[in-house]
């Protein structure tokens, strides 16, 4: 499935993943490959992301790496929306 991560300053991640989890506001869940499709508000949290992930090198001191091993970005809130196999990730 195909992950953008959108702030208003500019686009820090956009690209191919096998998954995504994010701290909505009931709770931490995950979405997987052809997902149903879902809009969420996020709290303060981190958005993880599964598998090969290549980061601009410009916003790569935003990511961090999660205790899981996944890549992380934490985030103070934002919207996300699965649809069509496409994650947009809203933060600020």
């Amino acid at each position: 499935m195909h992950l953008e991560i959108v702030s208003p300053e500019a686009t820090l991640f956009s690209g191919d993943v096998t998954s995504v989890t994010v701290p909505g506001v009931n709770g931490e869940f995950q979405v997987l490959d052809n997902h149903a499709p879902i809009v969420s508000l996020l709290q303060e949290g981190n958005v993880k992301i599964g598998g090969e992930v290549s980061i601009f090198e410009e916003y790569a001191s935003k990511f961090i790496k999660s205790t899981e091993g996944k890549t992380a970005l934490p985030i103070s809130r934002g919207t996300m929306e699965m649809k069509d196999n496409r994650v947009i990730v809203l933060v600020d």
